[in-house]
């Protein structure tokens, strides 16, 4: 079958191949034709190496298709299902899971290790166990969630990862108040969707900051009040909260810095919430003091920060009440052999998310 592989951790282009095998089918595994999947900048984060992952490996992890076999064991699923792909599964028994947090659950993490796919030559892996820039896939059953006949592969492939993500940072994690001020730093897929959290929960003020221009303009769209560049933060914050800072911050890029910033626009006693997967080795500097004066939160948030197939739930009952817009989201199509394509539209900020038919 054909497949999107990256060679080499740190090559910036995908080689689509058609001599690669979906393997490891088996108990308790289904195997899953991939309709549709979306570009997360998170796969661009471990080609260049920022996210730890074994190459050759297949990108994608934001993906929904139907099940075409189902091992022995899986009773849940059956032929012909419909379902997106969730690439951190919840166990249901370790004690994260007991304690209703699945996004801490490591064991879907188990199989990021263990290759998905080969081909002449050698085992290639999946990008955190799944692998979605592909045909077909085979993963453990818990990771296929079942999705209404209503949902598109579309709105499904993107409900996987980013729009759970932003809008449970949003409505888990920070728990925005209803008539708060908000900034959130990064409009892709995943801000965006952070800022449509922000604005169901009822903030007063949102503040849409990113760097590239169209993404500022559709930060507006989807629910802020007002757009700015890096540059133009500062006056926001001076302008908007009389300077003392934002009530919440989201910070989804992924980066010291921009946390850094993030940590000086939140007002003291304010809440900082990190959303972006950055590098083991990019430390943010912090100083016991201000830490203990500033009297601020800081709140990562994991994957949306609560149960996912809750939040899928919620996502897709928001959806289909048009509290949320989750086809906006989508700016670009292409098929797997524009792949690259893709790539450069995530990376010059021109796509929100680029949906990927297979």
């Amino acid at each position: 079958m054909r497949a999107a592989v990256l060679h080499e951790i740190g090559q910036d282009k995908l080689e689509v191949l058609d001599d690669v095998e979906a393997v490891g089918f088996g108990p308790g595994k289904v195997r899953i034709r991939v309709r549709s999947t979306g570009l997360c900048h998170s796969d661009i984060s471990a080609m260049n190496g920022v996210l730890p992952q074994p190459a050759p490996f297949v990108p994608g992890h934001e993906g929904a298709g139907e099940i075409v076999d189902v091992g022995d064991g899986v009773s849940t699923l059956k032929q012909g299902d419909r379902v997106l792909l969730c690439w951190l599964p919840a166990c249901r028994v370790c004690p994260a899971c007991k304690r209703g947090q699945t996004e801490l659950c490591l064991a879907g993490f188990m199989n990021a290790g263990t290759p998905n796919f080969k081909r002449p030559g050698g085992d290639v892996f999946g990008f955190a166990g799944t692998g979605t820039f592909t045909e077909e896939v085979v993963v453990d059953a818990g990771c296929a969630v079942p999705i209404p006949d209503d949902v598109p592969f579309d709105i499904a492939a993107l409900i996987g990862c980013g729009v759970t993500t932003g809008l449970g940072a949003a409505i888990n994690t920070a728990d925005v108040a209803a008539g708060s001020s908000v900034a959130v730093i990064g409009c892709g897929g995943v801000g965006i969707s952070a800022i449509q959290g922000a604005r169901l929960k009822g903030a007063a003020q949102i503040v849409a900051v990113d760097p590239v221009a169209n993404r500022r303009e559709a930060g507006l769209r989807f629910g802020a009040t007002e757009a700015v560049s890096p540059d133009g933060l500062a006056d926001a914050k001076q302008r908007v909260t009389a300077g003392e800072g934002f009530d919440y911050v989201f910070e989804v890029v992924g980066k010291s810095a921009t946390a850094r910033t993030a940590y000086e626009t939140t007002r003291r006693g304010g809440t900082l919430c990190i959303v972006g997967a950055g590098a083991m080795d990019d430390f943010l500097q912090l100083n016991m003091f201000e830490l203990f004066f500033d009297e601020k939160r800081i709140l990562p948030s994991m994957y949306g920060g609560g149960d996912v197939l809750t939040s899928y739930e919620r996502a897709i009952a928001l959806w289909r009440a048009g509290r949320i817009d989750l086809e906006g989201l989508i700016t670009h199509r292409v098929q797997l052999a524009e792949i690259n394509d893709a790539l450069a539209q995530m990376r010059t900020g021109e796509a929100l998310r680029t949906c990927i038919e297979i």
